[in-house]
């Protein structure tokens, strides 16, 4: 198997036509100011069904032969890539099966659902969907379509490529998230030819044994495929820990007003942690947005808190009348906003007549997050910070 030619993506483009969007590009100066060069983001989390993967389901379903479409497609997915084929199937009439494994959050397993596919869910994790939906399909004579290892959805995520050649010619650098390796195979395909002398640098998100908030690109085996392909056209691979990634998220949301998933964010990540190299515009691709929304609340809340615009704190007070008030009023014409207050007496080894208080207080930076502590402090209260 190889992978596909700059011809054979843009016959995708065109194979493609207006199913797909044309996703916007943005500059932004507040993560140029961070970065010290000039960022662009292609924002491919506006994509139809959040992410990058209709590119290349559509382009695959599109080329199925009348029989092909008859049986049907099958394909295992934790997420994005489902939902692709599922909206691809229903654009040309075809059923679709996806494999999910049996803790799919239900958000995704219900847009999957929603786009007219059948769901199973099997197994604990993705390798156990994967090797039930192959099974499946040869049983049956579906086509499976997989991720990432086949030159037709690679061909299909390479429209990319096209658009970042044609849409940023500024950029020196194009910073591109890495899971299975479909997607930055196909754009280094199409921007090697018609971009040749521009820096292409991968982003995979760092194994710390936890998994990762960057669960798009947190595949336990990348394609012998796309690997060949990324090999001989990447300038480089970097890793990002999620710490940096839910940074990237919470930059994203505040400062550009894009919602992005852990591996939309990475290429972000990777930029603001200086590590991708390179001169001049840079161009991070913004795979996906779709993050679920306890997961992004969380990200938010410990982004702002490693940004200083969290304070969490725990003090003693007296545990009399208008004790925590003298306290909060302090806190207040230091101009911090407290948002949650909890007591604790019971199983606190503190003094019979004061209580344990903790606060989250909203501030606007670290230097307002330590004045505030000074001058509790400097009034008799003691402070331990949490966050």
């Amino acid at each position: 198997m190889t992978g596909p030619s700059i011809a054979d993506i843009q016959a995708a483009r065109e194979r493609v036509g207006d199913r797909v969007r044309v996703t916007p590009v943005y500059g932004s100066d507040s993560l140029s100011r961070r970065s010290g060069r000039r960022i662009w983001l292609k924002a491919e989390n506006l994509q139809r069904t959040g992410s990058f993967k209709i590119r290349g389901a559509v382009n695959k379903l599109a080329m199925l032969g009348e029989s092909e479409r008859a049986v049907g497609v099958m394909a295992a997915s934790a997420g994005n890539h489902g939902q692709a084929v599922a909206w691809a199937a229903r654009q040309f009439d075809v059923r679709a099966t996806i494999f999910m494994p049996e803790d799919a959050p239900m958000a995704k397993v219900e847009a999957t659902r929603n786009y007219g596919a059948i769901t199973e869910l099997c197994g604990a994790g993705f390798d156990e969907a994967m090797a039930e939906a192959q099974e499946q399909a040869a049983a049956t004579g579906a086509t499976f379509v997989h991720a990432f290892e086949d030159p037709a959805v690679i061909a299909g995520q390479g429209t990319l490529g096209l658009e970042l050649a044609e849409d940023v010619p500024d950029a020196q650098t194009f910073v591109l998230p890495i899971g299975g390796g479909g997607l930055a195979a196909g754009i280094a395909i199409a921007l090697r030819a018609l971009r040749p002398g521009i820096r292409i640098v991968g982003v995979q998100a760092g194994k710390t044994g936890r998994g990762t908030i960057a669960d798009g690109i947190a595949v336990k085996h990348p394609g012998t495929l796309t690997m060949g392909i990324l090999d001989e056209l990447l300038d480089d691979v970097v890793h990002v820990e999620d710490e940096e990634i839910a940074e990237a998220i919470t930059l994203l949301l505040e400062r550009a007003k894009l919602v992005v998933e852990g591996a939309g964010a990475a290429s972000v990540a990777a930029l603001m942690a200086g590590t991708v190299g390179g001169d001049g515009d840079a161009c991070a691709l913004l795979s996906g947005g779709n993050i679920d929304p306890t997961l992004l609340i969380s990200v938010m809340r410990h982004g702002l808190t490693r940004a200083g615009r969290y304070l969490v704190m725990r003090t003693t007070i007296s545990d009399r009348p208008g004790g925590l008030v003298r306290m909060l009023e302090l806190v207040a014409r230091e101009r911090g906003n407290v948002v949650s207050v909890e007591h604790h007496r019971e199983g606190m080894a503190i003094h019979i007549a004061e209580t344990e208080v903790e606060l989250t207080i909203v501030t606007r930076d670290e230097q307002h997050c330590t004045h505030i502590c000074a001058v509790l402090e400097r009034e008799g209260y003691p402070v331990e910070r949490l966050g």
